[in-house]
């Protein structure tokens, strides 16, 4: 949905708050319309940058384990009990739908975490910069649209998968373009194909440079 790098001043405040395990500050909800889903080159690199600082987490673990069979990204969902089901929900359908990464959730230590409140600018995903990236579920836009593809389309920024909102329904990252109507919860064959490459060929590089840190 609405996606933002933010500033430095927020990216601290919130940076923060992910580290200490506090809820992310709230505040005052605006209404979301078509105009919020115009993406922008800040907003594409910082979704780029979120999935990097998952795969950068998810490799220094997987260099300390090597005879882990499977990839497994690791969330925390204790920040944002209003939407367990939607956040659970949202990690069976990556899970079923791609096969070289899996979603699992856990508490303390995780690659990433979701929090809950209300923004202005809806949903999204974010990074601090150091490593860490979490997941802001906006109230207000999470009633107006599709709670459930909200939240798959933000874990999808995790698994590597950029903004598309002129896309139609189908696609699941074309997020709220298609409008408040559109309730397709699934990512289509391309982005599945996607996912899966970039979790294959991306995360071997990744898992190299963690191993020739070592």
């Amino acid at each position: 949905m609405k996606h933002r790098n933010t500033a430095l001043s927020a990216v601290l405040g919130l940076g923060l708050a992910a580290a200490l395990g506090t809820a992310v500050p709230a505040q005052a909800a605006a209404p979301h319309t078509a105009a919020n889903y115009i993406g922008s080159k800040q907003e594409s690199a910082g979704n780029k940058a979120f999935f990097e600082a998952v795969m950068k987490s998810v490799a220094k673990k997987q260099a300390a384990h090597p005879g882990a069979a499977s990839v497994t990204v690791v969330y925390d969902a204790s920040q944002a009990p209003s939407f367990a089901g939607e956040i659970s929900a949202a990690a069976q359908i990556w899970n079923s739908s791609v096969s070289n990464v899996k979603l699992q959730s856990g508490s303390g230590g995780g690659d990433f975490a979701y929090y809950e409140g209300n923004d202005p600018q809806g949903s999204y995903a974010s990074t601090d910069g150091h490593g860490s990236g979490y997941i802001f579920l906006d109230y207000a836009q999470n009633q107006e649209y599709d709670s459930t593809r909200v939240v798959a389309h933000e874990t999808g920024h995790v698994l590597g998968l950029p903004d598309h909102y002129e896309g139609p329904c189908s696609e699941l990252m074309s997020g709220g373009g298609p409008g408040p109507s559109c309730t397709n919860e699934y990512p289509d064959a391309q982005e599945r194909a996607n996912v899966d490459s970039l979790w294959q060929n991306g995360f071997a590089k990744a898992l190299h440079k963690a191993l020739a840190a070592k």
